[in-house]
């Protein structure tokens, strides 16, 4: 019967032989979409491990950080404070994250509360030009220009007792990026930017705040070097003031 015939033994027009063929797959897709089985729910993630308990005890600066984070100050550790002072580490990045109210928990959250207003009470000169700040008193370093601040307030560590940082007005004379001290072994002073007599703003590897302090320069933790030295140049104003806890003078 030649194509598109419509004398079927029924008397209906004949389908075309590509129309029997569509629909016959059609009927299979959908038998197979029907037969086949339902896929797998995706397993759901893993519960969270509870929380560790927060064993550490009473530190140095309890009261300090007691009052820093809004909880009562009684100077005796708790587990709220133990908690409150850990959420705080971890913010901050400070390690170990453990609970306990030591030093470098301490100094990180002098820095942190003064990033609103760093130069509150005006003690570091404001100048049109870029003036480095440091605050022996709250042993913290800053930038401004103006009253701008360019480079936030971050933790340093200072000279020891008979040794100290000099107060007053200074100038970066010279930089050195990779220096290392020739008259204390070879210490590496990555980063090292001077300003007066051999004292010199630069990174401290390690233990920012070990042996109480440096012998006269401004330590910073070695980011915050590599951000400071980023920033500075030859030329820039330095200021220096206060009296660094522990210290006579």
């Amino acid at each position: 019967m030649p194509p598109g015939d419509t004398t079927a033994a029924t008397g209906r027009p004949a389908r075309g032989t590509a129309a029997i063929r569509g629909a016959l797959a059609l009927a299979a897709a959908l038998t197979l979409g029907a037969l086949a089985p339902t896929a797998a729910a995706a397993p759901a993630g893993r519960v969270p491990e509870p929380e560790p308990p927060c064993t550490a005890g009473t530190g140095p600066y309890q009261r300090e950080l007691e009052a820093g984070l809004g909880r009562p100050v009684d100077g005796v550790q708790s587990t709220a404070d133990c908690v409150a002072v850990r959420s705080f580490q971890r913010t901050h990045r400070v390690t170990p994250a453990d609970g306990y109210a030591g030093l470098v928990t301490h100094r990180t959250m002098v820095a942190v509360n003064a990033r609103e207003n760093a130069n509150a009470d005006g003690s570091c000169p404001v100048r049109t030009h870029r003036v480095t700040c440091v605050d022996l008193e709250r042993q913290l370093l800053w930038v401004q220009r103006g009253e701008r601040v360019v480079f936030a307030p971050v933790p340093i560590r200072t000279g020891r007792d008979d040794q100290e940082t000099r107060p007053g007005w200074h100038e970066v004379y010279w930089r050195s990026k990779d220096h290392e001290s020739t008259l204390y072994d070879n210490a590496p002073m990555p980063y090292a930017q001077f300003f007066d007599g051999g004292q010199a703003l630069h990174g401290r590897p390690g233990d920012l705040y070990a042996h109480g302090g440096s012998a006269g320069c401004v330590n910073l933790s070695v980011p915050d070097a590599e951000r400071l030295w980023n920033l500075l140049a030859e030329g820039d104003a330095v200021y220096v003031w206060g009296t660094k806890p522990g210290t006579d003078d």
